[in-house]
């Protein structure tokens, strides 16, 4: 046989395992999903309910609930697939999907925001809020990761920082909106219940238009494959496809979010599968990638009710991120091209310009800022306390708000320990993966302590209080080991740690969504603690706070001169005797333990380790010990600060200290985004 007919032959193979094979295994998943549920029907009755229904119980539960549920998890997961193929076609980016993009956090946001402001227009056009906040969301992410110039890393990290900021916001809408919003927690986690036919009947027509669309013009698609130099002189109007790509794409995954609310990883997955088969072309790509997202999602689908018999709730959103985050995982490990070492400046450079001050006049200037500061949170709030009453109190006088006191200093005090260790963990981590734009929030530790901490007080409410900080320090330090022991033969690559960050975060958010939903938390003070609070803070959590600051800190002031190496390439850095493995792991450990303690008192707050180490730099530069104390002084300052006005405003009403660093913080933070772009592109 020739060559050319071996080819031909390996080609149908192949052809056929992915349509064939796929054909099967979703068929065989439909039956099964039409047999799992509440309560399991046998195969037999699912056909005879499909070949002649009966008006009898299982009948019309096979043709009521579930089978729309399994139709929607069929046109959702193609259309989700497809819209990952576009993105990833378009921004020739491996980890480009929806969820990576942010549009599904767009999307999620604006629904929950439509709820709240629209009611009556949300319910007539869903789809109308899901495609504008997806847009938008695509737009932002897109244009702060670099555009076409930009690196896989870039335009993950900046999908994943629209998508931290829009879901801060969408935190704060169901916190203080928690009536309206009630009804769309669950949905916001991924979920295909159906309790009848209306969303598969709106969604289908927008599916299969869509997707039919995105097939016939797969030749437009190919071309993308070749630089732009080459499309052009081809006469292809490169960018004309670019932008139908990206509407066909936000339209396809935003019907679906409007749904069955946001899911991510099956456009990530699917489309590397099916080009894993060595299918190149996108009239084979995008129909074979559309029937494995049905196969994937349905098959996460059926998983999730195999669960739920066991009597706990998991959203299908979780399940698919159980499975898809392993497959980041090896696509970032073996599949990428990425480099081996870990030499090179940052993967994010977002500039420090000349220092200004001199450090001791710096220094003192924030220390005078924060004990002012904590003396006007010891006296505002629901109820202000005159300054002679303060003093009264403070000082052991007698003082009609002494027992007022008493809760506020615990409180304060909290608040400024946490914001020093959420500072300096961030110092910390980013010498360790040499990017100024990560913390522990980016690389998976927060979450990881997060739901360390929910697990004990929703699975195990019975166990002593000071199981609270070392269940949230054995997540995190769960999360930071497997993300080390994975990069660890690729030297600690910045871009790697990063990427596996993304990875293990997703896992760890997962699995909070499962606790959140099993524990009934959304709207509680179980989820208010989640997304980040001060409120009602004892002595206990001051002596946590303390213990994890006086054992940490004096480490980190040790062994600072050694981090300071860290900021120079790998390879002058060991020129100069430095063993730069061990050093990062150092400078990692010590940040994940300050994390994981100021998680275990206040919960996950983000932001204040990537704000204040940059704000630090901009005024001093790089100097490791320097940057601790400064860095450390304006971390209390942020949450003291964020606590203050939490307390304040809308008293007796409480917003959580979280949500107004997020609300404060993602305007700086996507500034700095915007710089690190243009620094690059100059």
């Amino acid at each position: 046989m020739t060559q050319t007919g071996t080819a031909g032959l390996s080609k149908v193979w192949r052809v056929g395992g992915i349509f064939g094979g796929g054909l099967a295994v979703l068929a065989v998943l439909f039956f099964v999903s039409l047999c799992y549920g509440e309560s399991s029907i046998p195969l037999r009755t699912v056909i005879e309910a499909l070949v002649q229904r009966q008006n009898t119980l299982d009948h019309n539960m096979i043709w009521d609930l579930r089978m729309p549920r399994t139709v929607i998890g069929i046109l959702a997961g193609g259309a989700l697939a497809i819209a990952g193929a576009l993105l990833q076609a378009i921004t020739k980016n491996p980890l480009a999907a929806s969820d990576t993009l942010g549009i599904n956090a767009g999307a999620y946001f604006v629904v929950v925001l439509g709820a709240v402001m629209f009611p009556g227009l949300l319910h007539q056009a869903p789809f109308l809020f899901a495609a504008i906040g997806g847009l938008l969301a695509a737009m932002l992410a897109y244009f702060m990761g670099g555009g076409r110039k930009g690196s896989p890393i870039r335009l993950a990290l900046a999908g994943l920082i629209v998508s931290m900021v829009l879901g801060s916001f969408t935190g704060a809408l169901h916190i203080f909106y928690s009536f309206e919003t009630q009804g769309l927690f669950l949905w916001g986690s991924g979920s295909l219940v159906q309790n009848d036919w209306s969303g598969t009947i709106y969604a289908w027509p927008w599916v299969v238009g869509l997707s039919i669309i995105a097939i016939l013009l797969s030749r437009q698609f190919d071309v993308l494959d070749l630089d732009e130099s080459t499309s052009t002189s081809l006469g292809q109007r490169v960018g004309l496809t670019r932008a139908v790509g990206i509407v066909l794409s936000v339209l396809l995954s935003t019907v679906t979010v409007s749904v069955i609310g946001p899911i991510g990883f099956v456009g990530l997955v699917a489309p590397h599968l099916v080009r894993l088969s060595g299918l190149k072309m996108h009239r084979w790509v995008l129909p074979g990638t559309f029937l494995w997202g049905a196969l994937l999602l349905t098959g996460a689908d059926v998983l999730a009710k195999m669960v739920h018999q066991s009597s706990m709730n998991l959203p299908t959103g979780a399940v698919m991120a159980l499975i898809g985050a392993p497959w980041l995982i090896w696509l970032i490990l073996w599949k990428m091209k990425l480099p081996s070492g870990s030499g090179g400046q940052s993967s994010m450079n977002i500039g420090v310009r000349a220092r200004k001050l001199p450090f001791g006049r710096l220094a003192t200037l924030f220390g005078c800022v924060a004990v002012l500061l904590t003396v006007f949170s010891l006296m505002f709030g629901g109820m202000r306390i005159p300054v002679g009453d303060l003093l009264s109190g403070l000082f052991g006088g007698e003082s009609a708000n002494s027992a007022l006191l008493q809760f506020r200093i615990p409180r304060t005090l909290v608040a400024a320990g946490a914001g020093i260790a959420i500072a300096v963990s961030g110092v910390l981590i980013q010498l360790a993966v040499r990017n100024p734009l990560a913390d522990a929030s980016i690389i998976g530790v927060s979450s990881g302590a997060g739901f360390g901490a929910l697990a004990v007080i929703i699975l195990w409410p019975g166990l002593p209080v000071y199981m609270l900080p070392v269940a949230a320090i054995a997540g995190a330090t769960v999360s930071a080991a497997v993300i080390f022991f994975l990069s660890w033969n690729k030297h600690l690559n910045p871009s790697v740690v990063i990427l596996l960050g993304i990875a293990v975060s997703a896992i760890g958010s997962a699995g909070i969504q499962v606790l959140i939903i099993q524990g009934s938390l959304w709207g509680s003070t179980g989820y208010i603690w989640l997304t980040g609070s001060t409120y009602a803070r004892s002595w206990g959590q001051v002596m946590t706070i303390l213990a994890f600051l006086l054992v940490l800190l004096p480490v980190a002031w040790w062994l600072a001169r050694r981090f300071d190496l860290l900021v120079f390439d790998d390879s002058s850095a060991m020129g100069l005797g430095l063993p730069v493995r061990r050093t990062r792991l150092l400078a990692m450990a010590v940040g994940v333990l300050l994390a994981g303690g100021a998680v275990a008192c206040v919960g996950t707050i983000g932001f204040i380790g990537l704000i204040a180490p940059h704000i630090v730099r901009t005024l001093i530069g790089h100097h490791v010990r320097r940057s601790i104390i400064l860095s450390s002084i304006l971390g209390a300052v942020m949450l003291v600060l964020a606590d203050t006005i939490g307390r304040t405003v809308l008293a007796p009403t409480e917003i959580p200290s979280g949500l107004l660093i997020a609300l404060i913080g993602a305007p700086y933070f996507l500034y700095l985004m915007y710089r690190s772009n243009k620094i690059k592109s100059v």
